[in-house]
């Protein structure tokens, strides 16, 4: 059986405005209120307690109300600020209370509290340690517990005393005295149902569904009320979409005293890393982003993400990620509860640790994540693989925390590379002693040297398809305007290569390992073939340095 917890925030405006200005100006024994625009003018959006003993309420006019209450003090209403405090008490509920919540108008919470309240020693501890904090972080709250969501709400906005805890199977009693007005409808249904008689939900608990359909002139009206009345009494489902979408892998831990040292916080996140590993090998999934939750004593929370650029269930390499930044953390009043969840995961499938032999390599990830999450992720880069063939294509600079390129990090047959590319190729003068061959001496930088060895050639033929796209697409945007005769491109008829032919025309490449008399290795290549027409003798130019 579901149990919703329903929070009516009834004077959320004001005493947003009273933590924002903890001086004075917020009075408590003065009428006070909220001043916002509306079609007809300046209207009342929220009173404290001594303008409604004076008369006044929210909806009423500036003019009427100061005719009324000459002495009232008001302030500019901000709902922008007020759906954000609200946004914020939810995500602290979360935090300590309930993954799966959200706001209920704009004046409340709603919480899914299924299989917590044990947690907290039942549910009316429950409800007493939330509006305890509430109270502590300057919030009037009423609360009410009950099996449906609409239940829940009625009971909080219009029963009394609270907190009020419904037992199972007893909503249609608890609902029974209270208004139509508490079943969520629109004003104008509720008057209608006030005009027919019907003033109390139980009121319509006898009356015959086809007889409630007829009393209105609209079907949707009609419908409206018996939707509402079935949620309230959990008769149909209601949709309950969560402010924030729960994590599926989620380590929490409750203190039943305030901690007020570092050391017991990171104590307690060495127990949820390992808490989490173990749920995240069980479903063979690795945490690619993880965030910690903090909640003080006074109600309120920190939160702190890292990121990993391979997904990992290793809990000391959790704990390394967040250990600097726990240590950071303004304790306050002390914390009373943490949670640890996987933000973002993927698959890892499990790896063998015992009875088997190792390589010995040491993975890059644990330090691209520690570098990561202590300077940032734009200043953090790595190397990844693109699908090209010619060398200064075939990596690209990209986030260290980007998802692996599905192109081969090496091709099994690929010869070897020089760790050390040149940005650009450098032109050489090259002596070679048969033209298609490996040069003899080459000049690079005003400096001749004399070659001992060389190995090649590597073919490396262009990526003709990428130039063919580009002519396509020029042609599309600009066509070549028809010639005198009728059509055709002048060039091509001619047989001379034309602008676009000459890009067209790519050159292969033929690299060559070579080493000097001092022992220094390069790799060179020739770009263009000798019987080539067309584009003038092939070039040579330095492209890499083995060392």
């Amino acid at each position: 059986m579901s149990r919703f917890v329903s929070v009516f925030l009834p004077h959320l405006p004001i005493e947003r405005l009273k933590r924002e200005r903890p001086d004075t100006s917020v009075p408590d024994d003065r009428p006070f209120a909220l001043v916002g625009s509306a079609e007809r003018g300046l209207v009342l959006t929220a009173v404290n307690g001594a303008s409604i003993r004076e008369g006044l309420g929210a909806g009423l006019g500036l003019a009427d109300a100061r005719a009324i209450c000459p002495t009232l003090l008001t302030a500019p209403a901000a709902p922008k600020k007020d759906e954000d405090a609200l946004l914020a008490l939810a995500r602290w509920g979360s935090a300590r209370y309930s993954p799966t919540l959200n706001s209920d108008g704009d004046d409340g919470l709603w919480l899914d509290v299924t299989g917590v309240p044990h947690l907290f020693g039942g549910e009316e501890a429950l409800l007493a340690d939330l509006g305890r904090r509430l109270a502590c972080a300057g919030f009037t709250a009423r609360l009410a517990l009950a099996e449906t969501l609409g239940g829940a709400h009625a009971l909080s906005r219009f029963a009394h005393p609270s907190p009020i805890i419904v037992p199972e199977g007893k909503i249609g009693e608890a609902l029974l005295p209270l208004p139509v007005e508490a079943l969520r409808l629109e004003p104008e249904v509720a008057l209608l149902l006030r005009r027919l008689g019907l003033k109390r939900i139980g009121q319509l608990y006898g009356l015959p569904r086809a007889s409630i359909e007829q009393r209105f002139h609209s079907k949707d009206a009609a419908e409206a009320v018996l939707l509402r009345l079935d949620q309230a009494l959990g008769r149909r489902e209601e949709p309950c979409a969560p402010l924030l979408p729960a994590p599926d892998f989620v380590a929490r831990l409750p203190f039943p005293d305030p901690l007020i040292t570092h050391e017991g916080v990171v104590a307690g996140l060495d127990h949820l890393a390992s808490v989490l590993c173990g749920r995240l090998a069980r479903a063979g999934q690795g945490a690619r982003r993880v965030g910690l939750w903090v909640c003080r004593a006074d109600g309120s929370s920190t939160v702190i993400e890292a990121g990993l650029s391979a997904p990992s269930r290793e809990p000391k390499h959790l704990l390394a990620l967040l250990q600097d930044k726990v240590e950071a953390i303004d304790m306050g009043f002390g914390v009373d509860l943490m949670a640890l969840a996987a933000l973002l995961t993927e698959t890892l499938p499990p790896a063998q640790t015992t009875l088997a032999e190792r390589d010995g390599k040491a993975s890059a990830g644990p330090l691209i994540d520690r570098l990561v999450n202590r300077l940032g992720t734009r200043s953090v880069r790595r190397l990844f693989p693109r699908a090209s063939h010619i060398p200064e294509l075939a990596q690209r600079l990209r986030s260290a925390f980007a998802s692996p390129s599905l192109w081969p990090e090496q091709a099994p047959r690929k010869l070897p590379r020089p760790p050390l590319l040149l940005t650009t190729p450098e032109p050489l003068e090259v002596l070679a002693e048969i033209p298609e061959g490996p040069p003899a001496r080459f000049t690079w930088r005003r400096v001749t040297r004399r070659v001992v060895k060389a190995e090649g050639p590597e073919r490396i033929a262009p990526e003709w398809w990428r130039a063919l796209r580009k002519q396509q697409l020029s042609e599309v945007i600009t066509p070549h305007p028809p010639t005198a005769k009728g059509g055709g491109d002048p060039d091509f008829k001619s047989g001379a290569p034309g602008e676009g032919a000459s890009q067209l025309r790519a050159r292969p490449r033929d690299y060559y390992r070579i080493e000097d008399e001092d022992g220094c290795r390069y790799w060179v290549f020739r770009e263009g073939l000798y019987q080539e027409s067309g584009h003038g003798l092939p070039a040579w130019f330095l492209h890499g340095v083995f060392g």
